[in-house]
This record gives structure tokens, sequence and C-alpha cells, in this order.
């Protein structure tokens, strides 16, 4: 199993930088940026805050972090069209010297979409653009040139150059959706990714593994991610705090050791990458001792896997 950091987008530039490069020298293996222009609010109302634009963000990463993985989870498909998407994944793997995955979702954050005038669709019309994205972006990437003449996008003979230092850039589709998303997850992504308990990532990837074989593709070539909010501490007096509280999320609770057995649970349920945001950790300063805490005494009871991601020139 492989372990990578998702810092928030609504920490400074230096706190993120800190988290990622800190981790970057510790030796994890990737890091993620969200896609999202403000807070989130459950009602659909716009919210001041800070939050960093997540291709800025990604480049600014990839020009200081010498070692690890960087991609996009997931950038939100209605924000840009996917020729732009895919001239700008290129850009940033030629930046990072061929460490970029791209994640492409459909879109779900009702404010952001609403402050600006951005179309959110219904769900079916949502993942119809998705799917039309995806074949864009796996063209633009992979072919000298694409024409393509779609219900949502239409391209006429577009180059995009340079292509991927690897020869191929990994897409990542993430979402959950077993009628739709992971089935164009099995059409096109090199590794899919969603929010999951062990449990149901068990349950998911086997939906995913029947997708695959609906569209004559070995399961075995998607790469598999999920996430889980971290609550870690020696301290036990702060864990009764957070054990037992209801979340939208899940949630990694306990000491080293308790988290350690529920780490394994993801390992057992066929977990390749486990990504844990830094979004309950507080200050910079604590989310770098709860990381280092992660990774010395938690991370190291796990096997170390090869490299996601397709191999050079594959």
């Amino acid at each position: 199993m492989r372990f990578s950091v998702w810092p928030s987008p609504e920490r400074p530039w230096p706190e993120i930088l800190d988290v990622v490069t800190g981790c970057d020298a510790a030796g994890w293996d990737g890091a993620y940026v969200a896609d999202h222009f403000m807070p989130n609010d459950p009602n659909g109302r716009p919210l001041p805050g800070p939050v960093l634009e997540s291709w800025a963000l990604v480049a600014a990463l990839a020009s200081r972090v010498d070692r690890l993985r960087l991609g996009t989870l997931v950038c939100g498909n209605l924000y840009r069209h996917p020729a732009v998407v895919a001239n700008a994944a290129v850009t940033v793997d030629h930046v990072s010297g061929g460490r970029f995955v791209l994640g492409l979702g459909a879109g779900w954050q009702v404010n952001e979409h609403a402050a600006y005038g951005i179309d959110l669709l219904d769900v079916r019309s949502r993942l119809d653009h998705l799917e039309e994205a995806c074949e864009v972006i796996t063209a633009l990437l992979r072919e000298p040139t694409t024409t393509f003449t779609g219900r949502h996008y239409q391209l006429t003979d577009a180059p995009c150059e340079p292509k991927p230092v690897r020869g191929r850039l990994p897409l990542l589709v993430g979402g959950r959706g077993e009628r739709r998303t992971m089935l164009i997850a099995a059409r096109f992504a090199d590794e899919w990714n969603s929010w999951t308990t062990a449990e149901m990532f068990r349950h998911k990837s086997a939906v995913l593994d029947r997708h695959c074989e609906r569209v004559g593709r070995d399961p075995a070539s998607i790469a598999r991610s999920t996430q889980a909010l971290l609550y870690l501490s020696t301290d036990e007096s702060w864990l009764d705090r957070h054990r037992g509280r209801e979340s939208a999320r899940p949630r990694l609770v306990g000491t080293p050791s308790e988290v350690t057995d529920q780490v394994g649970e993801y390992e057992k349920a066929g977990v390749d990458e486990l990504i844990v945001p830094d979004w309950t950790m507080g200050p910079a300063s604590r989310a770098a001792d709860t990381l280092a805490l992660f990774w010395d005494e938690v991370a190291v009871h796990f096997g170390r896997s090869a490299p996601l991601g397709p191999p050079i020139g594959g």
C-alpha cells in the first residue's frame, strides 16, 4: 500500500508548502489538491473564506517538490473545457518531470456553481459531460491530433503538445456511482478513487471489476485509492472527544496501534493507495506532527508497492 497527503486548500500557501515538502522529505508517495473555489455550504449559499485554486497550486507544488507524485482530487469537469484541462495537465506534468496524475470528476458543490453562474446540471447530464470529457482528454494526450464530435464537446484537428513526459499521463476518475461513474472509470481510468470505508471499498471495487469485464478490460489495470479523515494521537483524553462521533466522511480514529489496525482493513480490502487529508489536524505545525506520527508508527507496518501509474513509455 502507498500513502499520500491531501492538504486543505483553505490553508495559506506557506503552510501547504510546509506540509507537502515535509511529506516529500519523509518518504510519502504523493500529494493531492482539491478543486474548489469557496468553502462548501450544505444549503448551497456562497461562503467567504480563502481557497487556493487547484491548477495554480499544483503547478506551484510541481516546481518546489522533488519526488512526490502530484494530482488533482478531483478536477471539477464543468469548470473548464476538457481541451483546456488536457493542456494544463501536460504542462504540469512537464513542470513536475512526469509526476502528475489528472484526477477528474463530474462536479458536485452547489454553492460555487451557483455563485459563479456555472450550470451544475442534473446528475445524468453531468455524467454525460464527464464521459465525453474523458474521451476528449484521453485522445488529446495520446494522439497527434483529435477530431471529436460529441453532444457537448466538438474538436477539429486539435493538437495537444508536448505529450506527457512518460508517454502516458494517468487519468484518475473520482466518484462512487455504480451505474455510470464507475462504468466511465472502467472505460477510461488508469485509477479510480472515492471516499469509502474499508467495507464499502471492497463492495465498490467488486462493482468496478464487473464493469471492467463488461467493457473487456483487465480489472488489474486500474489502480484503486480511497481516503479517510484522520484523528491520530497518543493522548487518550483528546481521542475520547472524537471516538464514536457521527461523520459524513469515513474516519480513522485512535492511537497509532488502533489506526494501524484500521488501515490494515483497507489493505485487506485491496486499496492500492490511502490518501490522508490534513483537514482535521489544525495548524501546520500540528499537522506536521500528526503526519509524522502516522508515517513513523502506522505506515511503517505496510509493505511498499511499486509506484502507481503507467511505466515510462506505457
